[in-house]
């Protein structure tokens, strides 16, 4: 199924995490469809070692003939996540989608992540979540199709041995999610959870060997699950632990073939599996 339709002309994204991956092919995507487009993270110079740059991403949107402008942001940072959220307002006049897509992963044992990395992945993740949804706030408030979303999966029911310090701050997240939705029920804004039920092709998949090729879904899955998730009335659609696949069957999706990286290959339920939660197809 097509999203040719959907059209978000005028309205504002801000994006943490926009150097690469999912979270700078969805910035493209947004900026096609019409929206302007702020370019966040920590990577302004190019790195030997790590491709792309939130400098690139956004003068790739203005290539495409989109309106797009970067900030460099470090989400552990509340003063460099004010600055960002006030060049945005000032460049665009106000915020609709906020995207909490920066993150860090650190995927091991407790004997094997120190205090420090705990520090870390609870900064980036959840932390990060909620500083940079919180200093939106005011401007999410003065738009009338205001949505947040964070990219993070169901909260099991069960424990997560062998990874507890990554989970918690992923799980953290989905409960920031889940309750800012009913606090700012009131004044209109939807706030939901996204999650992939396969891992997808990026960076990150490859350097912590995620599984192979025939195991990922291309960025695009992500891309048309924020679509529709983005389409739908705020005061409709809030306060949910969506996964890609689920979003995207009620958008009437019925085969999902085309978002696989390898032809003819069946990718997943590998991202689900990674937290113990269950997805049936």
């Amino acid at each position: 199924m097509a999203f040719d339709d959907v059209d978000f002309e005028g309205r504002t994204a801000f994006i943490t995490g926009t150097s690469r991956g999912i979270g700078k092919q969805i910035a493209l995507e947004l900026a096609d469809r019409g929206a302007n487009v702020v370019s966040t993270g920590k990577t302004v110079e190019e790195r030997d070692d790590l491709p792309g740059t939130i400098v690139e991403t956004a003068e790739e949107i203005r290539e495409r003939g989109g309106n797009a402008i970067w900030c460099q942001l470090d989400v552990r940072d509340d003063e460099s996540i004010q600055n960002a959220i006030d060049e945005t307002v000032d460049e665009f006049g106000g915020i609709d989608f906020v995207v909490n897509n920066a993150g860090a992963i650190h995927i091991a044992n407790f004997e094997n992540t120190p205090p420090n990395r705990f520090d870390l992945l609870m900064d980036v993740n959840a932390r990060g979540t909620y500083a940079t949804t919180h200093a939106a706030l005011p401007h999410l408030r003065e738009s009338d199709h205001a949505h947040v979303v964070t990219f993070s999966p169901p909260r099991p029911a069960e424990p997560a041995p062998g990874k507890v310090a990554y989970a918690l701050s992923k799980y953290g997240m989905t409960f920031i999610a889940e309750s800012l939705a009913q606090e700012l029920a009131s004044d209109d804004i939807a706030v939901n959870a996204l999650w992939p039920v396969a891992a997808i092709e990026s960076e990150a998949t490859r350097h912590f060997g995620m599984g192979t090729p025939e195991d990922w879904r291309k960025p695009q899955i992500m891309c048309d699950a924020v679509t529709e998730l983005f389409s739908r009335e705020p005061t409709a659609c809030t306060g949910n632990t969506f996964y890609d696949e689920e979003l995207l069957s009620e958008a009437g999706v019925e085969d999902f073939s085309a978002y696989n990286v390898v032809e003819g290959s069946n990718p997943g339920p590998m991202s689900a599996q990674l937290f113990d939660t269950e997805y049936e197809r």
